[in-house]
Order: structure tokens, then C-alpha cells, then sequence
């Protein structure tokens, strides 16, 4: 692996101790970019959001999740340049790929996951700007093209070629770094078990089918383990009741906030955790107080939760988020008091997706054409069976309960 390393030109030299891989050696050249305001900024952003509310370990940030898919990426590329990758990759693009690994975070701000439903711009294309923007210089000076770290990141961008194809489906796959690091480190945090990966079994087995990322037919578990932690981690963490709680609780302040124009969607490009509370404090963009409450930890409580079903005109109309305001306001009505509405939010993940589609070296087929028990419609079950519509309010759980599924008559399911 040295030996692959140095043909390309890369010395890893500069150490960064992480508490989860040890020793993440970089390359002298990228220390600049590691040291850069847009990076050290990613410190000052937690990786899961309010989720240590319920998890009190959940304290990372996106600047040590960075690095360690920057090791990821690292060990994943070294693995594949033993197994044939030599013959694709070059010494620009294993630079620009290596950075783009680092970078994938750069456009990050706070809660961007949880509003990805709103008309903002996806965070891989903030990044996509910023390196080939403020960092331009600093990536050219490391002897990587800018223009190439961005279309890395951002597949929307314009770009073709093997090479170019190869980093894009190796940064953003099935077994991607991304991947191979969040759930490892999220795990770790929250100290829950869901979300551990084998790592060494994965990089035992990756290798190349017709130029791009697969993995052998022995190597076919360390798929199923990231799709069943996948799964289990957004049930017991991303997506538990109480995150989801606040998350909604910041989604219906900045989606009413964008919608009255006193926030246009560039005031939240480039914040930190304390300049979007910063922000959004205040009766302008913020009239019931829930950022600030979120910031604070006083959280609505759940009174109703129905899982999603597509043929329920309820499940259907919280789903719109132009109807989401109307029932949130006839909610607050019913579950309220004569003169005194109850403060409502109501929360529906958006649909998610689990990957497979991983070629299988040697067969001529997919991860999803093995017999195994995560069948497509196996994985699709997942993604079915985690979206929950909940309403949240301020008053009592069980008169809330009680009073939402009178007026809309809907399955009591479980408060």
C-alpha cells in the first residue's frame, strides 16, 4: 500500500488523534485546508444536532467526522489501489478525491438534514462553492484542481470520465466512507451498539467490477450489517421521538420564517450551532419561540403517532408541507382551551433510502440479486416501516391524545 501511495506523489505525515480511529495521518500539503476558518468551522457544529438531548455523549462535531472519513477514504482507496484501482486512478485525482473525502461537510449548516424538504440548497453544492471559491488557493497550492474536488462532491456538476465516475460512486455508495465513519462514530458517541461496522472486514474484501467499487460474495454481510444499522440507528437515535421532536419544532420556525420573507435562504449558508440560534432569535422569525426552546431543551411532547400509510388523508395531507400549517392550526384549536390554542407541530420524516445497489465481484450482478433476506422489498420495508406521523403540543399528552383523535378521527396507535 506504501509503495501504491508514493507513486501517486502522497505522504501521509501530519497525525490527528480521534478517539475513534486512533492516529488519521494527512498529507503535509492539506494542513491548510484543515486549518482553514471554513474547516475549524465544522467544530462548532454538532454532527447529530439536538440529539444529545436524549444521547448526552452525542457532542461530536462535523470537523471529527470530517477527518474520519478522510481516514476512511484513505484506507478504502489504499485497499482498492492493491486490487486493480492503480490502473484508473491518477496522482491529480487521488488528491482531489482524498480532499474531496475531508471536505463532503464544507457546505454544512445547522440542521441541514432535518430542512432538506424546504427550498435550500443542498449542502453538496455549498461545499461544491466553497471549494472552488474561498479554498481555491489552497487546494491548488496541494496540487489538486479544485474544479475536480467539487464535481466529486456535487454530482450535479458537470463532468464525465472513468475516473471521475469511480470517486463519485466510491464517495457516495453503499460502503461509502461517509457511511463506514458516521455510524461507527454515531454509535460510539451515543453509546448504543446499532450502528457498528467492521471495517477491516470491509477493506478485506472491496475490489473492482468493470472500474467501479463492488465487494466479493464472502464480503456480502458487511452490506446487510450497514443496511440493518442504518436502519436500527435512525430508530433508536436520528429519528427518535424526542429528536424528532426538535427537529420539527426548527423545521415549522424556519419553514414559517421563509415563507413571511424574514429569512431568505443565504442568511443560513455558512452559520455555526450559535449563529443560527443566534438568528432565528427573536418574534420576527421566531413568533412561538421554538428555537429558542429547542436551545434551551424544552421540547413538545408526542400525543398522537400513526404510522405512514399513503391511503390515509391524514398520512397525505400532513405529508404536503403547504397543507402542514392549515392542520397544524385546526390541531391547536382542538387540542387547545377556549381562547388559549395549544402550541402543535406536526412531524413526518421524508421518505429515505437505503442503497444495495453494490456489484458483487465476479457474479455479473447486484448486492440485491443475492439470496439473501434483504430482498429489495425487504429494504424498502425499512424505509415504510420508520416514518411515523406524530403530533407534538404543549399540553398534557393524554387529553392531547384523546382530543386529536376525536376531531379527525383517527387511529388512537400509541401516545
Amino acid at each position: 500500500m506504501d509503495a501504491s501511495w508514493a507513486s501517486l506523489g502522497l505522504r501521509f505525515t501530519e497525525p490527528v488523534r480521534d478517539p475513534l480511529w486512533k492516529n488519521i495521518l494527512l498529507p503535509a500539503e492539506f494542513m491548510p485546508v484543515v486549518e482553514s476558518p471554513q474547516f475549524v468551522q465544522l467544530s462548532r457544529i454538532m454532527q447529530l444536532g439536538p440529539a444529545q438531548l436524549v444521547y448526552p455523549g452525542a457532542t461530536h462535531t462535523r470537523r471529527a467526522h470530517s477527518l474520519g472519513v478522510f481516514e476512511m477514504a484513505r484506507r478504502i482507496l489504499g485497499a482498492l489501489l492493491e486490487r486493480g484501482a492503480s490502473g484508473i486512478v491518477t496522482p491529480a485525482g487521488s488528491r482531489a478525491f482524498l480532499m474531496a473525502a475531508l471536505c463532503h461537510d464544507l457546505g454544512h449548516f445547522p440542521y441541514a438534514h432535518s430542512l432538506k424538504e424546504l427550498p435550500l440548497a443542498e449542502h453538496e453544492a455549498l461545499t461544491a462553492r466553497r471549494l472552488a471559491g474561498p479554498l481555491a488557493g489552497a487546494l491548488s497550492a496541494a496540487g489538486i484542481d479544485p474544479g475536480l474536488a467539487a464535481a466529486i462532491v456535487d454530482q450535479d456538476l458537470p463532468g464525465d470520465g472513468a475516473e471521475l465516475g469511480f470517486y463519485r460512486a466510491l464517495l457516495s455508495g453503499v460502503l461509502d466512507p461517509d457511511k463506514l465513519d458516521y455510524l461507527n462514530r454515531d454509535a460510539w458517541a451515543c453509546g448504543v451498539p446499532y450502528g457498528l461496522q467492521d471495517v477491516d472486514f470491509v477493506l478485506q474484501h472491496v475490489g473492482l467490477e468493470d472500474g467501479r467499487p463492488g465487494i466479493s460474495a464472502a464480503g456480502s454481510m458487511a452490506v446487510e450489517g450497514v443496511l440493518f444499522s442504518k436502519y436500527r440507528m435512525y430508530r433508536a437515535v436520528y429519528w427518535h421521538k424526542t429528536v424528532r421532536s426538535a427537529t420539527a419544532m426548527i423545521k415549522k420556525a424556519v419553514s414559517a420564517a421563509l415563507a413571511s420573507g424574514s429569512l431568505v435562504p443565504d442568511m443560513l449558508y455558512g452559520l455555526d450551532d450559535a449563529g443560527f440560534y443566534a438568528l432565528m432569535a427573536g418574534p420576527e422569525r421566531d413568533p412561538d419561540s421554538l428555537v429558542s426552546s429547542v436551545a434551551a431543551g424544552r421540547l413538545l411532547k408526542p400525543c398522537l403517532e400513526l404510522p405512514w400509510d399513503g391511503a390515509n388523508p391524514a398520512c397525505l395531507r400532513a405529508a404536503d408541507l403547504s397543507l402542514r400549517p392549515a392542520l397544524e392550526a385546526e390541531l391547536s384549536i382542538a387540542l387547545g382551551e377556549p381562547g388559549r390554542p395549544a402550541l402543535v407541530v406536526v412531524d413526518l420524516p421524508e421518505p429515505i433510502s437505503f442503497e444495495s445497489d453494490l456489484p458483487v465481484l465476479g457474479t455479473g450482478s447486484g448486492f440485491s440479486a443475492l439470496a439473501t433476506v434483504f430482498r429489495p422489498e425487504t429494504v424498502a420495508a425499512f424505509s415504510r416501516a420508520l416514518r411515523v406521523l406524530r403530533v407534538y403540543s404543549d399540553r398534557d399528552p393524554a387529553r392531547a391524545h384523546a382530543a386529536a383523535a376525536e376531531a379527525y378521527g383517527l387511529p388512537t396507535g400509541s401516545a
